[in-house]
């Protein structure tokens, strides 16, 4: 199922991005041969709960031993895509960078995800999300007026400007390697894509429309009509009336007599009158006022929350017995689908080596080069 039916994609497994870019090839129907250490790497919790692992099988190989390299170049040499997340000269040094690659697949699109990026000063040092988001200035425009950075967990960063970017470099060289019959290497880098995502901000910092200063700017709560708001029971409720009409809407189901909008001068008492009003109900109470309504008012609801319209377009399914957020985006011909569940380490060792034609398969489990769970 799913448009990249017939694609064959092999992921060196890590941790983060690189697992997400390729649990979303996986959706798309690519056929992902997650190859993992013995045992498994580090985890945030049992292996049927890595939600970012669901969709493909695994095998377990010991790639510090030649023969377990040789095997993973058999599935290179069968396979349009290799992913790996390693920090640079690692696969190298394994034997499976994109030369030893290229040897035995002229085709191979090389997926290469890092926070660094492949090269520059930074590239052989440690980091995490929060410190590429840090440095491309995306961190720095989060957060309210006067006090620090906020932290979008690691979405912004590991997803957003990291998996993203991976999987749209993947499939743009892999429609450019079917043309012209040659493979090349996709640098994806989390400091890179983080810092492309800020492009709309960047030009509005050009233009003056956005100052550095954190929550002074129309899209970071520093206008009152786009910011969240407690109810009566210590929930929120989110409010994007940027647009005249929306806001007009917005004042009107309030039941308000706000001052002059243009005004920022007037944002405070404004701010303090959204404040007090929607204090005055429950969550519930305000989502069913603003419901189906144009005044760009929703309910922030927790992870895998309940409501009407995630029902209605199955947003969230419970998949083997755990909820979880359904594929995206959607196709009207050729439908994705979750596939299997997380695999642990290794539970399809055998089955899938001999299926992608590897030689020798019995003879690296006894090894121990291969180890079937």
């Amino acid at each position: 199922m799913g448009p990249l039916r017939g694609v064959k994609v092999v992921e060196l497994a890590g941790i983060g991005p690189a697992p997400f870019g390729c649990m979303l090839l996986a959706e798309l129907g690519a056929d992902v041969l997650r190859v993992e250490r013995p045992g498994g790497g580090l985890a945030m919790g049992a292996p049927e709960y890595e939600l970012v692992n669901r969709g493909r099988r695994s095998v377990a190989l010991d790639l510090k031993r030649p023969e377990a390299v040789k095997a993973v170049l058999q599935l290179v040499a069968g396979a349009d895509v290799l992913v790996e997340g390693f920090r640079p000269g690692v696969a190298e040094r394994l034997g499976l960078g994109p030369e030893d690659c290229r040897a035995v697949n002229e085709r191979l699109v090389y997926g290469r995800m890092t926070g660094w990026g492949q090269d520059g000063p930074l590239a052989q040092s440690a980091g995490h999300d929060i410190d590429y988001l840090g440095l491309s200035g995306a961190l720095h425009a989060i957060g309210r007026a006067g006090g620090p950075p906020q932290i979008p967990a690691n979405l912004l960063g590991d997803f957003a400007g990291g998996s993203l970017y991976l999987v749209i470099g993947v499939l743009a060289a892999l429609t450019e390697a079917r043309a012209s019959g040659h493979g090349q290497v996709v640098d994806a880098a989390i400091v890179d894509g983080s810092a492309h995502l800020t492009t709309m901000l960047l030009g509005a910092l050009a233009s003056g429309a956005w100052k550095q200063e954190r929550g002074t700017n129309l899209l970071d709560t520093g206008a009152p009509f786009y910011d969240v708001y407690e109810t009566s029971d210590g929930k929120h409720m989110g409010v994007g009336a940027i647009e005249p009409k929306f806001y007009d809407e917005l004042i009107r189901l309030l039941g308000i007599t706000p001052p002059d909008r243009y005004d920022v001068a007037t944002w405070p008492e404004l701010r303090d009158q959204l404040t007090t009003a929607f204090a005055d109900k429950t969550q519930a109470e305000w989502t069913e006022i603003f419901d189906g309504t144009d005044a760009c008012v929703a309910p922030v609801l927790p992870l895998a929350g309940e409501h009407p319209h995630l029902a209605a377009r199955g947003v969230f399914v419970d998949h083997h017995g755990v909820r979880q957020a359904a594929p995206a985006p959607r196709f009207s011909r050729t439908p994705t689908s979750l596939g299997e569940p997380p695999s642990k380490p290794g539970q399809h060792t055998r089955a899938a080596l001999t299926e992608w034609g590897v030689e020798g398969v019995d003879e690296l489990l006894r090894s121990g080069a291969a180890v079937q769970d």
